[in-house]
């Protein structure tokens, strides 16, 4: 059975899942391990402090992350995943030069979420939708995009606490 997700779910999903200060943070501790203690500064400089805070705390929210004592900031099994599927829009992306032979990572992650977001379930649909083929380099490039899809659709169905999560809002 394939779950269908509300366009409302979807455009949240993304919008978090998309979220610049967030791709850093997931991935920088994927590919480093944790973050120790009030040390987020210092490994993400280009991020300011309210960026990070609004990161950190979507992230806990979203159970992507968590505080392991005497660790610090770590992944969940959730954001194990998520990196995983943020490896994989950004692997598509290099592959097909997508959406400019060269941009950032957190700028290939988010216009992949973009196009995937065009071709997954939502109810009232009959299914993935053709949609973003017109947007993209070629037909090897729409078949190489169903892995990246596939994660995301996987990940959606198994967390699906995150369509109803919006960014924290910023502090007065």
């Amino acid at each position: 059975m394939t779950t269908l997700f509300t366009p409302a779910e979807v455009r949240n999903a993304i919008e978090l899942l998309a979220s610049r200060s967030l791709i850093r943070l997931v991935t920088e501790i994927d590919d480093n391990g944790a973050i120790p203690p009030r040390g987020l500064a210092g490994t993400l400089p280009d991020l300011d402090s309210h960026q990070l805070r609004r990161a950190s705390e979507t992230a806990r929210a979203c159970g992507l992350v968590r505080v392991a004592p005497g660790a610090g900031l770590e992944l969940t099994e959730a954001g194990s995943e998520l990196a995983d599927l943020y490896d994989a829009a950004a692997r598509w992306a290099r592959r097909h030069a997508y959406p400019a032979p060269v941009c950032a990572f957190s700028t290939r992650i988010r216009h992949v979420l973009d196009l995937l977001v065009l071709s997954i379930p939502i109810e009232g649909t009959d299914g993935l939708s053709r949609r973003s083929a017109a947007r993209l380099p070629s037909d090897e490039a729409e078949a190489d995009l169903a892995r990246p899809r596939a994660l995301l659709i996987q990940w959606l169905a198994g967390n699906p606490r995150i369509t109803g999560v919006s960014e924290p809002e910023p502090a007065a």
